[in-house]
């Protein structure tokens, strides 16, 4: 297969096999273009596990994809590093996202307004933690988010939580059983699905 790479009618074939579906040329395909995407990656997302993730996204979606490919001036290399653009512009939308989503909780955050020398809120992974619970607290039933909220922001006792709502103290602990048991479940779906 690497003899085969090495023409033009080589390339033509392989190219020709991988758009059919030969896992064989598909393998031709990646050690042939996977240095070139790896390498453009990299210099435009300046971070090696990004470029290592656009690089397996770029592979992925042209294998998924390989039945679009029409043999063009620039042949496979050319549609190939036209997939790692895309993949690449979207990392840096996702960074920016993260970044904007960053920046609002660190603004929403108590504190915030003493600046850089609080304490580790400003790290960027507890920043991206702190958007996740948040965002998976604003899902719960506003009874259970209620019952949270006092519980570890007002840093209230299951009783004092049940004095200041009036609801009795069994339903205080369900509220707060059933919250923390429905982030627990969610909230490792969540960090998986930024990652």
């Amino acid at each position: 297969m690497d003899e085969a790479m090495d023409g033009r009618e080589g390339e033509e074939c392989v190219a020709a096999g991988f758009a059919a579906g030969d896992e064989r040329c598909m393998e031709a395909v990646y050690r042939r273009w996977r240095p070139l995407v790896h390498g453009l990656a990299q210099r435009y997302l300046g971070d090696e596990r990004e470029a290592e993730d656009v690089t397996q996204q770029v592979f992925l979606a042209a294998w998924h994809g390989r039945r679009r490919y029409r043999p063009g001036p620039g042949g496979l290399g050319a549609w190939i590093t036209g997939i790692t653009r895309h993949k690449v512009a979207d990392a840096l939308e996702a960074r920016t996202r993260r970044a904007r989503a960053a920046a609002a909780a660190v603004r929403g955050a108590p504190g915030a307004a003493e600046g850089p020398a609080g304490p580790a809120l400003h790290e960027p992974e507890q920043v991206l933690d702190r958007v996740l619970v948040l965002g998976e607290l604003a899902r719960l039933p506003s009874e259970q988010r209620r019952v949270l909220h006092l519980a570890f922001y007002a840093d209230l006792t299951q009783t004092q939580i049940a004095d200041r709502t009036g609801l009795p103290l069994g339903t205080v602990k369900s509220h707060m059983r059933r919250a923390l048991h429905r982030l627990r479940g969610s909230l490792p779906a969540a960090a998986r699905a930024t990652r």
